[in-house]
């Protein structure tokens, strides 16, 4: 059963995540949603995305940007000899993960936290100068050259 969700009200709200919303509307590749992530916007050009890894330590995890990809990776750690545990009942999931988010253009990670099992990572869209709107005088006259040899 699909669940139908208009992304109208943020595709107006955000930018730089176009892509992102195409996504989550054609459902994806039909992959899993393990484990389950948010995507937050801070402020116009600021978003972070927040993935609950509980289990995992910083050096299972994992994270590269490369162009307009940001792959975010998770494998746990073999378990030692000696460190082997009985669990009773296991209900934190610690299976291998790979999450694959498309940027937009000139969207770039600023940094990566992991805190209480939350990974954060910051993402700032950056504009070049000449890429932004930039108003465009309009004028009347022809410029006059002046010619100082003439004088």
């Amino acid at each position: 059963m699909r669940n139908s969700f208009d992304w109208t009200p943020y595709r107006r709200s955000t930018v730089g995540f176009d892509r992102l919303f195409d996504f989550l509307e054609t459902g994806g590749s039909g992959a899993e949603n393990y484990p389950p992530f948010d995507i937050e916007k801070l402020a116009d050009d600021h978003f972070r995305i927040i993935v609950a890894v509980a289990g995992f330590k910083s050096d299972e995890i994992d994270i590269t940007a490369q162009q307009n990809m940001l792959t975010v990776s998770g494998r746990k750690a073999p378990v030692a000899d000696g460190e082997a545990r009985q669990l009773l009942y296991s209900g934190i999931a610690t299976r291998a993960f790979e999450h694959r988010f498309q940027l937009a253009d000139f969207v770039r990670v600023e940094q990566a936290d992991l805190a209480d099992g939350l990974l954060a990572i910051d993402l700032v869209r950056e504009v070049p100068e000449a890429m932004k709107p930039h108003k465009i005088a309009i004028g009347g006259s022809t410029p006059v050259i002046e010619d100082k040899k003439a004088a």
